[in-house]
């Protein structure tokens, strides 16, 4: 089980809305972009694409991804909007997990999570290599609902909720970086919690391709 708690500090810890900047917590909250997509099983599966390791994409079903090993995960949810969804226990399987099944070629820095409707969210391969990135099916121990992601999200605790899409589809692995959905809109290319990288005119030369 990884226990990676609300209130835990250091480097690499998720930060809890005690200690998260500019953020206030809120007991519960539903946000996204766009309809809530229907659940086809028949037709559901879950990609990992293109630089991988043997050059080849990689398809899992549902029932395949459920056979992976499992993991806890527990902490806050911060939403750029500055509002923090406390204390979330996730169950699912770890990112870290996939990238094992399917390795990425060695020189992939960046991997693009892919979701319904073609929404998208990139994210640096360090974000998700060391444990603090979760496929969650469970929250609370209770299987997702529909408005939470179901079948599948992703969540990264030391990020804002944006990097973290719901009804996840696939994983492309990326060479070099390329901007998400709201990363092209305005958001953050990093959108680290920690330091408030809430929007691009933050960003520093060396955090994102060019708008």
């Amino acid at each position: 089980m990884w226990d990676f708690t609300s209130r835990q500090r250091g480097p690499l810890a998720p930060i809890g809305a005690i200690t998260a900047p500019g953020q206030r917590a809120r007991s519960a909250f539903v946000t996204h972009y766009g309809p809530v997509p229907a659940f086809r099983p028949e037709r559901w599966k879950f990609r990992v694409f293109g630089a991988t390791a043997f050059g080849a994409a990689h398809d899992l079903t549902l029932e395949q991804l459920h056979g992976l090993p499992t993991a806890q995960l527990t902490a806050d949810l911060h939403c750029v909007t500055k509002r923090t969804w406390p204390d979330n226990n996730w169950g699912g399987v770890l990112v870290s997990t996939v990238l094992d099944l399917v390795p990425p070629a060695a020189d992939v820095t960046h991997m693009m999570v892919w979701a319904e409707y073609g929404y998208s969210a990139n994210l640096r391969l360090s974000d998700v290599t060391d444990g603090r990135a979760i496929l969650a099916t469970h929250h609370h121990g209770e299987p997702l609902s529909l408005e939470h992601g179901f079948p599948l999200r992703l969540v990264t605790p030391h990020l804002y909720g944006y990097k973290g899409p719901k009804w996840v589809r696939g994983i492309e692995y990326m060479v070099g970086d390329r901007r998400g959905f709201w990363e092209e809109r305005g958001y953050h290319n990093r959108g680290e919690v920690r330091h408030e990288q809430r929007y691009s005119y933050q960003e520093a030369p060396d955090e994102g391709p060019p708008l």
